[in-house]
C-alpha cells in the first residue's frame, strides 16, 4: 500500500512539475503582439484650425513666412519592450498589452500630436516582434488619405540600450530612427547593444529570467493567467540566438539577436545598411543606470561620434531634465588611484557620504566610540562608491527615507533621479575634441540640435499635454517593480556596519535586476516627459525629416510653446536670418531676435470629434478620459532667458567656466500674446572664440506630476532634514507641485573667423522667414 501511494505521490510531483515547467517555458502563454490600428483620420478642419492658430500667433509677433511648428515624441516603448512588459503586469499596477497600434491611436486621437516614433528596447524585440512592428506602423501612417499634408506621420525605429558598469564602458541609450518605410530602406534587424564582459546577459537561467519552474510557480501563486504570457515572453526573447560575428549585415540571419558594444560599430553597423536614419542620445544624466562619474569626453571622437547621424539630442523626457551642468561631483575621479566619496557642498549631498551619515548614526545608537563610528563611516562611503548604481545596497535595511535628497540636484529644474552632471547637454556643449585637432575629418564638437520627448513605456506618445493620470502616463510603476518578484525587496534588518555589495549575494536573497537599482526613491522623478517641436515646411515625413535634419527644432517640458531664435545679422545673408539649429562663421558682434508665446490652457476631457474617431472603450482606456484639448487661452510667458556657452579653446580649461546659466535674462509682460526680445553679445568680437547660444522660454508658474521630486523640507539652512517622495500613494493622487513649464531652443553656433567666410562652404541654408 505504502509503496503504491509514493508512486501516486511521485506521478502527482511530477505532473505538477511538468505543469510548472510548461508553465515557466511559455507554453500555456499568448503572444501579445503589435495590435490593430483602429483610430481613424483626423477631420481635415480640425488640423487646419490647428496651423490656423499657428499662424495667426506668429503673425501678431512679426513673424514673416513661418513654417509649420509641428508636434511630436520620438522616444515611445511598447509592450515589445522587456520593462514596459514588466509594468504592463498587475504587480506593478498594469493593465495588460500596450502594443505598437495603441501608440498610433494615441499619438492622433488623446495627444493631438504631428509625428512620433516607435523605439522599443532592441534586446526585446524579436525577428517576429520587428516585422508586426513595421507593419502595425505603416498601418498608422496609412490612415492618413494624403501623405504630403499628414494628420500624423509615424517613424520607425529602436532603441539601443547600453549600460557600463563603470563610467570608462559607459556609453548610455541612443534612439535610432528611419526615415523611409520600404522594405529597401530598414534594417533586417534592430541593433541592440552588447552588454560589458563583466555585466550579466539575460539568459533563461539569469536572475532577470528565473528558472522555468520557478517562473512557472507565478501565474499560479498569483492567480492571473496573465503570468502565463509574461513567461512566453521572457522565454521567447531569450531564445533568440546571438548573430554571428564578423559578418556583413546583409548576411546574418534574420531571426538572430545583432548586438555591439559601442557607439562606434552602431554606426558602422548602420554605415553598412545605407538607410537615412538619425540617432539621438537620451536619458543622458539619469542615474538610474548611469554609472558615478559617466562623463562624454569620451564620445567626442571620431570612433564613437558620426555628426551625420546623431545631430540631435534629447534635453528632457518623462525621466528627467538632463540639460544644465553643475560643478559639484557624485564621485571623485582619481587618474592615479580609486574613486573617492567626496565631501557635500552647500547645493549638493552625495550618495556615498549619506552611507556613511546612516552607518554613523546607527552606529552611535549601538554604544560604538566615536573613534569607530567615525572608521565605520569612512568604510561605508568607500563601499558605497564600490558599489555604483547599487550602491545604496551597501547600507542593509536603509530606506527611502534615509538616503534625504542625497544625490540629487536641488536647483535644476525638474532633474532626472540620481544626476550626473558630467553627462549633462551643458557640458557635452562645453567639450572641444584636443585629441584629434591634426585629424581630417574629426569632429571637433558636438554640434547638437535640442529636442525632448517623453520615453513612455505605455504606448503613449505625447503624454505631456496634461499633468494628470501619474500612474498611467508616467513610468512611477516602476518603485513597484523593485518589490515585486522582478526586482525583491532588500529585507535585511538594519545593521551598523556597511557590507560589500555583491549581486551574487543579493541574488541569493531574491534581490535581481530592479531591486539592484534605486527604483523606490526614483518613482518620485517621473514626469509626464516632453515634446519635440519642429519647423517644417510642410506636413510630409519628408519636411519632417528636413527639419531635423536642418536642426531647426526644439523641446518642450510638455505644454506646446510656440518659439522663434534667430540670428539677425549674418554675413552675407542679405538680411535674411538664421533660424535656431543654425551654425555660421563670422567677425563681428552677433546679433539674436527671440520670440514666444505660451502654450494653451488645457480644458477637462477631450474634444467632440475624438468620439467620432476612435471607440469609446478604446478612447477610456488610452486616454484615461483626458485628452488634448485647448482652449482659446494661452499661458504667458514669464520670461525668456539666453544661456551663451563657449567651447574649450584650452585642453582641460574648466567646463563650469564656459557655461553662463544664464547669461541674459528678459522679463516679459503678462501679455498672452507673447514675448519678443533682442539682444547683441558685444564681447564676442574681443574675446576672438567660438560660442554658441540657445534660449529658454518659460512660462507663468504651474502644476505639474511629480515636480517637487522627493519634496525636501527643508531646515532654516536650507538642508533637507525630511522627504515625502511620491511612494505607496493612491493612484488618484497625482504628487502636483509648482513648476515653471519651458521650451528649450536648438543652438546657433557662431564661430569666430577673422574673414568672411566663404557662403559655398558648408553652412547651413540661410531661411528667410
Amino acid at each position: 500500500m505504502l509503496s503504491r501511494i509514493l508512486a501516486a505521490l511521485a506521478v502527482v510531483a511530477l505532473l505538477v512539475l511538468t505543469i510548472l515547467y510548461a508553465s515557466g517555458k511559455g507554453w500555456l502563454g499568448s503572444d501579445w503582439g503589435a495590435g490593430e490600428v483602429t483610430g481613424l483620420e483626423t477631420p481635415a478642419q480640425i488640423v487646419t484650425a490647428r496651423d490656423t492658430s499657428q499662424r495667426t500667433a506668429a503673425a501678431d509677433l512679426g513673424v514673416r513666412k513661418p513654417k509649420r511648428i509641428l508636434f511630436g515624441d520620438l522616444h515611445v516603448h511598447s509592450t515589445y519592450s522587456i520593462d514596459a512588459f514588466a509594468m504592463a503586469l498587475p504587480l506593478a499596477g498594469g493593465e495588460g498589452a500596450y502594443p505598437v497600434s495603441d501608440a498610433c491611436d494615441f499619438a492622433r486621437h488623446c495627444a493631438a500630436l504631428d509625428f512620433w516614433s516607435i523605439n522599443d528596447h532592441a534586446m526585446g524585440i524579436t525577428a517576429e516582434g520587428w516585422r508586426d512592428t513595421i507593419e502595425s506602423i505603416r498601418q498608422c501612417n496609412a490612415v492618413a488619405s494624403d501623405p504630403e499634408r499628414a494628420d500624423s506621420v509615424a517613424f520607425l525605429g529602436w532603441e539601443w540600450t547600453q549600460m557600463g558598469t563603470r563610467a570608462d564602458n559607459h556609453y548610455g541609450h541612443k534612439n535610432v530612427i528611419f526615415r523611409d518605410l520600404t522594405d529597401d530602406a530598414i534594417p533586417a534587424r534592430p541593433i541592440a547593444a552588447a552588454p560589458p564582459p563583466d555585466m550579466l546577459e539575460i539568459q533563461p537561467d539569469s536572475d532577470v529570467n528565473p528558472p522555468a519552474v520557478v517562473m512557472g510557480l507565478v501565474p499560479f501563486a498569483t492567480r492571473d493567467p496573465i503570468y502565463f504570457d509574461w513567461a512566453r515572453f521572457m522565454q521567447t526573447v531569450a531564445s533568440v540566438p546571438s548573430c554571428p560575428a564578423d559578418q556583413p549585415v546583409r548576411s546574418l540571419p534574420n531571426d538572430c539577436r545583432e548586438a555591439v558594444a559601442t557607439p562606434g560599430e552602431l554606426f558602422a553597423k548602420l554605415d553598412e545598411w545605407g538607410h537615412e536614419s538619425m540617432v539621438i542620445p537620451h536619458g543622458t544624466t539619469w542615474g538610474f543606470y548611469t554609472p558615478l562619474g559617466s562623463a562624454w569626453d569620451k564620445q567626442l571622437s571620431s570612433a564613437q561620434h558620426d555628426p551625420k547621424r546623431q545631430q540631435l539630442v534629447e534635453v528632457f523626457s518623462g525621466h528627467g531634465n538632463s540639460e544644465e551642468f553643475r560643478s559639484w561631483q557624485e564621485v571623485r575621479l582619481d587618474r592615479e588611484g580609486p574613486e573617492t566619496c567626496p565631501e557635500p557642498t552647500a547645493d549638493y549631498l552625495p550618495s556615498c557620504w549619506q552611507a556613511g551619515e546612516i552607518i554613523h548614526a546607527r552606529c552611535e545608537s549601538a554604544g560604538e566610540s566615536e573613534t569607530e563610528c567615525d572608521a565605520r563611516a569612512e568604510r561605508a562611503r568607500a563601499l558605497y562608491v564600490e558599489g555604483n548604481v547599487s550602491g545604496f545596497l551597501t547600507v542593509p535595511g536603509a530606506r527611502a527615507a534615509d538616503w534625504l535628497d542625497a544625490g540629487q540636484c536641488r536647483d535644476c529644474f525638474q532633474p532626472s533621479f540620481n544626476y550626473r552632471p558630467k553627462s549633462s547637454v551643458q557640458y557635452m556643449m562645453a567639450l572641444r575634441n584636443f585629441d584629434e585637432a591634426e585629424t581630417s575629418g574629426a569632429p571637433d564638437r558636438f554640434r547638437f540640435g535640442f529636442m525632448a520627448s517623453s520615453d513612455n513605456h505605455s504606448a503613449r506618445p505625447g503624454t505631456g499635454y496634461k499633468e494628470v493620470r501619474r500612474t498611467a502616463f508616467t513610468e512611477s510603476r516602476f518603485e513597484h517593480l523593485g518589490e515585486s518578484f522582478l526586482g525583491g525587496k532588500d529585507e535585511r534588518e538594519p545593521g551598523p556596519e556597511a557590507v560589500p555589495f555583491s549581486a551574487e549575494a543579493m541574488a541569493s536573497a531574491g534581490v535581481s535586476f530592479f531591486g539592484l537599482r534605486e527604483t523606490e526613491r526614483g518613482g518620485s522623478f517621473f514626469l509626464n516627459g516632453g515634446l519635440i517641436a519642429a519647423h517644417s515646411e510642410g506636413r510630409s515625413r519628408g519636411a519632417i525629416w528636413d527639419a531635423m535634419g536642418r536642426r531647426e527644432v526644439y523641446g518642450t517640458s510638455g505644454p506646446r510653446i510656440l518659439l522663434w531664435f534667430d540670428l539677425l545679422n549674418a554675413p552675407g545673408s542679405r538680411a535674411q536670418e538664421v533660424p535656431m539649429g543654425g551654425e555660421v562663421g563670422m567677425e563681428e558682434s552677433p546679433v539674436f531676435r527671440v520670440r514666444a508665446v505660451g502654450s494653451f490652457e488645457q480644458q477637462p476631457g477631450c474634444p467632440t470629434h475624438t468620439s467620432e474617431m476612435l471607440a469609446a472603450e478604446r478612447l477610456a482606456r488610452l486616454c484615461k478620459g483626458e485628452c488634448y484639448h485647448p482652449s482659446d487661452t494661452r499661458r504667458p510667458i514669464s520670461r525668456i532667458e539666453i544661456i551663451r556657452i563657449r567651447p574649450q579653446a584650452e585642453q582641460d580649461e574648466p567646463i563650469e567656466t564656459l557655461i553662463e546659466d544664464p547669461w541674459k535674462s528678459f522679463a516679459c509682460d503678462p501679455d498672452p500674446g507673447g514675448c519678443t526680445v533682442h539682444f547683441a553679445d558685444e564681447d564676442f568680437t574681443g574675446e576672438g572664440r567660438d560660442v554658441l547660444y540657445y534660449a529658454r522660454a518659460i512660462e507663468t508658474p504651474s502644476l505639474a506630476v511629480n515636480a517637487g521630486g522627493l519634496r525636501c523640507e527643508r531646515d532654516e539652512q536650507g538642508t533637507c532634514v525630511r522627504t515625502r517622495p511620491c511612494i505607496g500613494v493612491d493612484e488618484s493622487d497625482d504628487c502636483l507641485a509648482e513648476t515653471e513649464e519651458r521650451a528649450w531652443s536648438s543652438p546657433i553656433f557662431v564661430d569666430y573667423r577673422e574673414s568672411e567666410p566663404d557662403p559655398e562652404a558648408g553652412q547651413l541654408e540661410v531661411v528667410d522667414r
